[in-house]
């Protein structure tokens, strides 16, 4: 059966490459991007299977109307990705509230609107799959990184719920993880705001990283795309995936401190309850 897929952020990155790997098995993509120039090239290797839109995924109006312009033309829409977003570094104390704001806009509310338009086709149909793609931020944080992660562990709070909620009715919910990809989410496609000097043994370190490592990720994005329409097409498909070596590991790290630690405050824990 050829599916329909619905990419945000689908002009550059990963979800360009979602898209590509979509269109090569056969199916149609519907790449959506607030500039959909960049999209160009897979439009035209595939011009009878793939279309652009523009859509800004912070206007629930247009989220709206353009999913019912795609439902209209298609009749369904099989496969939601959620991939527009952008990164943010700043501390904690000194990140505008208009900035913090902006980003969950971003990379919370719009992917919710836009989940909430296309499960009623999915719930009637009993089919269809939903793919919030997160991040290693999304489980874990790091000094600098705190306005990205809330956005990313709202992203993924909600993903959790959802996938109990829709799995009984044939929904599959996917979360990608992906670590450091070789794409514009290092450079244009993150802001920074300035902190005090006071952060710079801690938030300081986090932007010489990204400076230094930009250009040279580990993470394929064409290989990650072709990984995430596989594990979508197994039967066990899992709810959570990480990609590249240095996110997992840097999860499986974190899990066993976080299982370290609530194994030494067990007794204070368990010791708050009612004797009766």
């Amino acid at each position: 059966m050829i599916k329909t897929w619905f990419i945000t952020g689908a002009a550059s990155g990963l979800g360009r490459e979602i898209a590509r790997a979509a269109l090569a098995s056969g199916d149609k993509a519907i790449l959506t991007d607030r500039d959909p120039a960049g999209a160009a090239e897979v439009i035209a290797a595939y011009p009878d299977r793939a279309e652009a839109l523009q859509l800004d995924v912070t206007n629930i109006s247009q989220i709206t109307a353009v999913v019912e312009e795609v439902l209209q033309r298609h009749g369904a829409i099989d496969v939601l990705v959620n991939t527009a977003g952008r990164g943010h570094v700043g501390s904690v104390e000194d990140t505008p509230m208009k900035d913090l704001r902006s980003l969950m806009e971003l990379i919370f509310f719009g992917p919710v609107a836009l989940i909430q338009a296309v499960l009623p086709g999915m719930r009637t149909r009993r089919s269809g799959a939903i793919v919030n793609v997160s991040s290693q931020a999304g489980q874990m944080s790091v000094p600098g990184m705190s306005a990205y992660s809330a956005g990313k562990f709202a992203l993924e709070g909600l993903s959790i719920a959802l996938s109990h909620e829709v799995d009984p009715l044939g929904i599959k919910v996917l979360v990608p993880q992906p670590g450091p990809m070789r794409t514009n989410f290092s450079g244009p496609a993150i802001s920074q705001s300035s902190y005090h000097p006071d952060y710079e043994p801690t938030v300081g370190t986090l932007h010489a990283h990204i400076e230094e490592t930009t250009g040279y990720e580990k993470g394929d994005p064409t290989k990650i795309a072709k990984a995430i329409l596989a594990v979508l097409e197994a039967t066990d498909t899992p709810f959570r995936l990480p990609f590249v070596s240095s996110c997992l590991d840097t999860l499986m790290q974190s899990a066993e401190q976080t299982r370290e630690e609530r194994v030494k405050w067990e007794a204070t824990s368990r010791g708050v309850e009612f004797a009766d």
